[in-house]
């Protein structure tokens, strides 16, 4: 019976890291998407966004548990810190003003560079999860999965809603990754 509560506890909070994980994929898709965007190329860029949703969290994964071999008993102060500086990171980014848009999305390099972009935090928390032994397959899954759909919702959405909504989804995010970083030290 403990056995069981403990992987439906994992299971939820993988699903949980992963749409926060996906709500910076879906809140820059929103942006992107109030540019414009086609419907063929809103599927090309998640397509990608979820790749790199599955590479990154696993090179963090494997790196994670390499780190906590070497750390030992203060793996989860190092994980929560990691979860801690990813989720007031994000928080930061919602929150600062001006926007940076130094690629076109629309060329094959610049929708490489923003699923590269909106998926580097997966391997901070990739790290994470290597240290706690979770499941990394279904870990994989969750977050290319969530990446994917929230990318394509965040696309679509943006080509019919106004421009500040996006930066809220970022922020919710941060907030996520916060809370299961202090969850972790303490």
């Amino acid at each position: 019976m403990l056995e069981a509560s403990a992987q439906w506890g994992q299971l939820i909070t993988i699903l949980i890291m992963a749409v926060a994980l996906g709500l910076d994929a879906f809140s820059l898709g929103i942006g992107i998407g109030m540019k414009g965007i086609r419907l063929l190329h809103i599927l090309r860029m998640s397509i990608l966004i979820a790749i790199f949703h599955v590479l990154m969290p696993l090179v963090g994964f494997y790196a994670g548990e390499y780190f906590s071999s070497l750390l030992g008993q203060v793996t989860s102060y190092v994980a929560g810190g990691l979860l801690l500086l990813l989720g007031a990171h994000m928080i930061f980014n919602a929150f600062r003003s001006g926007e940076s848009s130094f690629m076109d999305h629309r060329t094959f390099t610049g929708t490489l560079m923003f699923a590269f972009s909106v998926s580097i935090d997966s391997f901070s928390v990739g790290v994470t999860l290597g240290m706690f032994r979770t499941d990394l397959w279904l870990t994989l899954f969750a977050f290319g999965l969530c990446g994917f759909l929230m990318s394509v919702v965040g696309l679509l959405i943006g080509r019919r809603v106004n421009r500040n909504m996006g930066e809220y989804g970022e922020a919710v995010g941060g907030a996520i990754l916060l809370a299961f970083g202090l969850l972790f030290i303490f």
